[in-house]
């Protein structure tokens, strides 16, 4: 098992891979069906003919840039593991701010309604559900293949009775008496001129629909903030991922619907700015 780790791990790396040894072990311990952990513990231990095909085909789709989340089925997102396949973008370290910013309004509330539009896998709508165990959570994609996805991991983590899911765009499937505390979205925010440029395995594999934010990246999010208001309690909170570029113009987006009365801004784990957040009236 040594010697097929650290050739994995050689060999992704002269294919591109940002963390081969890392990619190695999971996709190892995928095979055998094992914790990574218990890679160390049977270091030394042969592979049997069945691990070693499936290993096989497992590095030879990773050597051509298919995520790794996609080969084994899953991904971990604020210590929770969600199901995800090529109908649902990946849960990235930096959404997991959004939670955050999400749970601290939430939690204090009590009984928070909130809605995530654009859910996709629905790591954000179930993390919130997860943390906020007060709270009922709707949650809208446009895709009916990436609401499968989102209605499994909800049921996985045992809040299927908290969290809704609906079809359509945006807010067009909601009750017209729906009102929420907080509305979060991490929507599509990639420019049309940044797709050509996007890291092989995403550009080759994720769903572009989850990423294409139309010229300036700011379609959706300018159809979100036009509509939030409209959607929010008094004094409830819009909350949106965006790109760190992108706040001077989601700022002026805000104020000119003379609807929020605060807005801010958090930064991600890595230490950019990542989410805006407004405010209503």
């Amino acid at each position: 098992m040594r010697r097929v780790l650290e050739w994995t791990t050689g060999h992704l790396q002269k294919h591109g891979s940002d963390t081969p040894r890392l990619d190695a072990e999971i996709l190892l311990a995928h095979a055998r069906n094992c914790r990574r952990i218990q890679l160390y513990t049977a270091y030394d231990e042969p592979l049997s003919d069945a691990v070693r095909a499936q290993m096989k085909d497992l590095v030879k789709r990773r050597a051509a840039r298919e995520p790794v989340a996609y080969l084994v089925g899953h991904r971990e997102f604020f210590s929770l593991d969600f199901r995800v396949t090529p109908d649902v973008l990946i849960p990235r370290p930096d959404t997991e701010t959004l939670v955050m910013e999400a749970v601290t309004i939430a939690k204090p509330q009590g009984a928070s309604a909130v809605l995530d539009l654009c859910t996709g896998s629905g790591c954000v709508a179930v993390a919130i559900a997860k943390n906020v165990p007060t709270s009922t959570v709707t949650a809208v994609d446009i895709s009916p293949a990436a609401l499968t996805i989102a209605a499994e991991n909800a049921a996985k983590h045992g809040v299927s009775d908290r969290v809704a899911f609906f079809e359509g765009d945006l807010f067009a499937p909601l009750g017209a008496s729906q009102r929420f505390d907080v509305i979060v979205s991490n929507p599509p925010y990639v420019r049309t001129d940044e797709l050509a440029g996007l890291e092989a395995d995403v550009r080759m594999y994720e769903p572009r629909l989850a990423l294409h934010g139309g010229a300036d990246g700011l379609d959706l999010v300018r159809s979100i903030i036009a509509a939030a208001p409209d959607w929010l309690n008094p004094g409830g909170w819009l909350m949106l991922e965006i790109d760190p570029q992108q706040f001077a113009a989601v700022d002026e987006l805000g104020a000119g619907t003379g609807e929020f009365v605060e807005m801010a801004k958090s930064k991600d784990l890595a230490g950019r700015w990542r989410v805006w957040r407004g405010r209503a009236t």
